[in-house]
């Protein structure tokens, strides 16, 4: 499926003809997608339909073939620390030091734009305590992040993202982890930042009903290819989630609100 309109280059994110292998196989056949500046696409799927792989090639993480152009800035050819300067992601399997502080790891993410002596500045340090107050994690952070529970460690890997302040955010099941109050909180958070700051956000989710509920987008992914593209109100259909996972839901509309309900047999 065509998404990528070239009227648009200068506007947004574009990703032209995206082709990703891992171990010989085609796990990102071709895709093209535009993501209007400030937008939210969801990227859904089945397991292994190439999600993740979408968001690690945006992010330089794995070899691609296509393009990739921001505004009209050719991602591919800025160098790390300027890409880092547009783009954080927050991955599904997070490496994090042992025994660093949450606040020295979510100051990570002020690296694209420390000095030569990659000190943080009082700035730096109060956007920090900011965001982690934000995220409910202000008090805990003198603790080493390899201590926390699984929930507490996703927002702080969270927190490092929203600190780098980016152009572009990738979120790779970012809720996985998360209690439900937790999983509302930071969506939240994350909504508020794209609208008050423009930020485009691509993610990938398990969870429909938040991919719908957020996303102000959708792309069903499967095989590695774009299946339809549009709405969410337009993608999750009854039919549509049959016919993709197999699954018997029904689907519950308030408003522009969508949720989805999985039905016993």
């Amino acid at each position: 499926m065509e998404l990528f309109n070239t009227a648009q280059a200068s506007q947004g994110l574009n990703l032209k003809k995206i082709s990703v292998k891992l171990g010989g196989k085609t796990v990102v056949d071709s895709v093209s997608i535009f993501v209007e500046k400030g937008e939210w696409l969801s990227i859904i799927g089945p397991n292994g339909s190439g999600k993740s792989s979408i968001l690690r090639a945006v992010a330089g993480l794995v070899k691609a073939t296509g393009g990739f152009t921001f505004e009209g800035e050719n991602l591919k050819e800025l160098p790390p620390r300027m890409r880092a300067s547009i783009i954080s992601i927050v991955p599904q399997i997070p490496v994090v030091p042992p025994l660093v502080k949450v606040i020295d790891y979510v100051l990570l993410g002020r690296t694209p734009y420390l000095g030569r002596g990659f000190q943080p500045t009082n700035e730096d340090i109060n956007l920090a305590r900011s965001v982690l107050s934000d995220l409910d994690l202000i008090s805990v952070s003198d603790r080493h992040v390899t201590e926390m529970s699984g929930g507490e460690r996703q927002r702080v890997i969270i927190a490092r993202a929203l600190v780098q302040q980016p152009k572009i955010l990738l979120l790779d099941e970012p809720t996985t982890a998360l209690d439900l109050g937790h999983q509302q909180e930071v969506l939240e958070l994350v909504d508020r930042q794209r609208r008050n700051l423009g930020i485009t956000i691509l993610s990938a989710f398990h969870d429909l009903t938040l991919a719908s509920q957020y996303g102000t987008s959708m792309a069903l992914l499967v095989e590695g290819r774009i299946a339809d593209f549009g709405a969410p109100s337009k993608i999750i259909t009854e039919e549509t989630l049959k016919n993709i996972y197999g699954a018997h839901v029904s689907i519950q509309k308030e408003g522009s609100m969508i949720s989805v309900i999985p039905k016993r047999q």
